[in-house]
């Protein structure tokens, strides 16, 4: 008689990813929010690339040839459409699935070790949008919040303080790959900001210490924003859409400590005395 050994059993192990996915969601007539979009994309070339987006169809309810037809078009734009937010579709396996559970981008939700805070699932109010007006429809929503079976996470997390102005004031640094999104007014962060990290808030950011990451302001179309930091050595500067890269402030701002603010129709980086 001959017996088989067991086989040993492999668990699968399963963790939840939590990033950042901006949003669009056109508006009827197309041909107006598609000249808008174009609009936008050319004083920020190339800012969608390597971007996760979400196409947000609940306002326009187009037939399934229109969709196939608008995720073309944004193909065209550089713009790669990952998923699709549609109440009651039922869409064919050439186009990007379904998206179920979306989450707002709020505060609380993307700033781990806060516990309660509301993620609200796709509506406009409570949105943000890094560079974007908000009459193009752009937002940002989060996605599957936190690792599976984590735990301590208050350790881990910025400490965060709300004030009734509208500031949101981060009083620990903030490390590679966290994302800081704000849309109710300013950022102040009282440490440094690692590169591979990214704040984005409607009104103005203030760095106490070296901004190594992304620093967007006027996210929703403040115009007046500015951004500070104490030592500039940022990956991107942003306000209100329109950027300035790494390598076009090499050896003119970095290094210092900067402001950066819209001067006629483009970004201007100074430095302060």
């Amino acid at each position: 008689m001959t017996f088989a050994a067991p086989l040993e059993a492999k668990s699968i192990r399963f963790r939840a990813r939590s990033f950042v996915a901006f949003t669009l969601t056109p508006e009827a007539p197309m041909v107006e929010w598609l000249q808008g979009l174009d609009h936008w994309i050319g004083n920020s070339p190339g800012y969608f690339a390597g971007r996760p987006v979400l196409l947000d169809l609940n306002v326009l309810k187009p037939q399934p040839s229109e969709i196939a037809a608008l995720v073309a078009e944004l193909g065209t734009r550089g713009i790669r459409i990952y998923a699709i937010e549609l109440e009651g579709a039922s869409l064919g396996p050439d186009l990007p699935p379904l998206l179920v559970g979306a989450k707002e981008a709020t505060t609380e939700g993307l700033l781990p070790g806060r516990k309660g805070g509301q993620e609200a699932s796709g509506k406009p109010d409570g949105k943000t949008a890094e560079g974007g007006a908000p009459d193009h429809g752009m937002d940002a929503g989060g996605v599957a919040k936190g690792k599976a079976g984590a735990s301590k996470t208050e350790e881990s997390g910025p400490q965060v303080s709300h004030y009734d102005s509208g500031t949101l004031m981060i009083k620990t640094p903030i490390r590679s790959g966290q994302a800081i999104m704000h849309a109710h007014g300013d950022v102040i962060v009282l440490g440094s900001v690692a590169s591979g990290s990214e704040i984005v808030a409607a009104g103005s950011i203030h760095v106490y210490g070296t901004l190594r990451g992304r620093a967007s302001a006027g996210a929703l179309g403040n115009t007046a924003a500015r951004i500070f930091c104490r030592r500039n050595e940022a990956e991107l500067l942003s306000v209100d859409g329109w950027y300035i890269t790494a390598e076009e402030m090499e050896g003119v701002s970095r290094g210092k400590p900067v402001q950066a603010f819209l001067d006629g129709d483009g970004l201007r980086v100074e430095a302060l005395s």
